[in-house]
């Protein structure tokens, strides 16, 4: 059972609710997209037994985004018409050893992974690099606030 990002416990129907979502996105894109997309969600999952499954972002002219969360926000999984992006929001303050990271290389914060039809996706790597942004997300935490200007 998945757990919501909101309560920390288990919730099965927010959990189905984006898991459903995320099914339907794959189901719906019927190509390499979809193929692509399902394969980066299993990677994602057995990387990190705990991570939370959502779907955000939903609006009017965009159906959501398939968002893989623990501690906060690890990865999105956005589909475009010639590539399948995994979006690691704090890619930046990551260490990618295996050079995974291939778009959004400009940004001061996030970090994207672009994969194009028919390329392979070294799962060992990118199951390394889930672990490393989830325990990124899980010391952040960790870490007390420093106060600014107060006296000791």
């Amino acid at each position: 059972m998945k757990k919501t990002a909101e309560s920390g416990s288990a919730s099965p129907a927010s959990a189905s609710v984006a898991s459903a979502s995320i099914d339907e996105k794959i189901k719906e894109l019927g190509d390499w997209r979809g193929k692509t997309l399902a394969k980066v969600r299993e990677i994602v999952l057995r990387a990190d037994p705990e991570i939370v499954e959502e779907w955000k972002w939903a609006k009017p002219k965009s159906p959501g985004t398939p968002v893989w969360s623990h501690g906060g926000i690890v990865c999105t999984g956005e589909t475009y018409k010639n590539v399948v992006k995994m979006t690691f929001a704090r890619g930046a303050a990551l260490p990618d050893p295996s050079g995974l990271f291939n778009s959004s290389l400009e940004g001061n914060v996030r970090r994207a992974i672009d994969i194009h039809e028919g390329e392979t996706i070294n799962e060992a790597a990118l199951k390394n690099l889930i672990r490393v942004a989830v325990a990124a997300n899980l010391e952040g935490k960790s870490k007390p606030k420093s106060r600014r200007g107060s006296a000791p």
